[in-house]
């Protein structure tokens, strides 16, 4: 690993530049990420769903949905580790340093690979399909070309530097950053030096969380889970009314015609 840590002048130095790119939007869009939820909630109750048009085309639908599902619950959960648990929680449980690195790149590698041919397949229904073409909004050409450049420029950035390149570790800067903001302590020197694959990554996922609230991916929020406790229901077939007896009705014919 090539990255080195930041010395105390690095640290002082950080500009005018990095403050609005590493400090000022990045809390701007997770502003605009909590009250945008809020708001839509309020607002658009009706509209919370994922728009769904697998009765217009099912075919691409049935490998891309589960291919990009499988591999961004992946990707998602090498973020949490990589971003939020420091290094020496993993070294403190017998993880070394190296074995974390490597079961990162080879995992993160085929996750992102799901990641990319899902998320290809479906761009490629919405193109060619005109019917679902017709029913793309505005937020849906906001929100697939956003996610397709965080996607592609976090695999991207770990091919560069990770698998083809000599090594780069973002645990001791990318993650330092990424930490400070959630502890109200920003350390925007820590990200400014990183590789421009891995700045630019990380300023699309911000524009993507402020964009969230706006597009279909809030159907995150709405994860049928209860399903998974729901007590199961019982069926039972409607009761056939039984035939009145014949001689009851010969009786009463008898009767109806004295």
């Amino acid at each position: 690993m090539n990255a080195a840590p930041l010395s105390p002048s690095a640290a002082a130095a950080a500009s005018g530049t990095d403050l609005l790119l590493w400090v000022a939007v990045p809390y701007i869009c997770l502003a605009v990420f909590v009250v945008g939820h809020i708001w839509r909630y309020r607002q658009d109750q009706f509209g919370w769903t994922t728009h769904t048009s697998q009765l217009l085309e099912h075919r691409w639908l049935r490998w891309g949905s589960p291919l990009f599902h499988l591999g961004a619950f992946m990707v998602i959960a090498g973020h949490v580790v990589g971003l939020a648990i420091p290094d020496s929680w993993t070294e403190a449980v017998g993880i070394s340093e190296h074995a974390y690195h490597t079961t990162a790149v080879w995992a993160g590698s085929v996750a992102g690979i799901a990641m990319v041919a899902g998320l290809g397949m479906l761009c490629t229904r919405r193109l060619l399909t005109r019917r679902i073409r017709l029913t793309t909004d505005r937020s849906d050409k906001l929100l697939f070309p956003l996610l397709s450049a965080t996607v592609v420029l976090g695999i991207t950035a770990t091919a560069a530097h990770n698998v083809f390149g000599a090594g780069y570790d973002y645990r001791s800067t990318v993650s330092v950053w990424f930490r400070g903001l959630f502890v109200l302590q920003p350390q925007p020197e820590a990200i400014a030096g990183s590789p421009l694959l891995f700045q630019l990554h990380a300023l699309t996922a911000f524009l993507l969380f402020a964009a969230w609230p706006f597009t279909r991916l809030v159907h995150v929020w709405s994860a049928p889970i209860g399903y998974l406790a729901r007590p199961y229901l019982v069926y039972r077939s409607r009761a056939t009314p039984t035939a009145a007896p014949t001689h009851t009705r010969r009786t009463r014919s008898a009767s109806g015609s004295r």
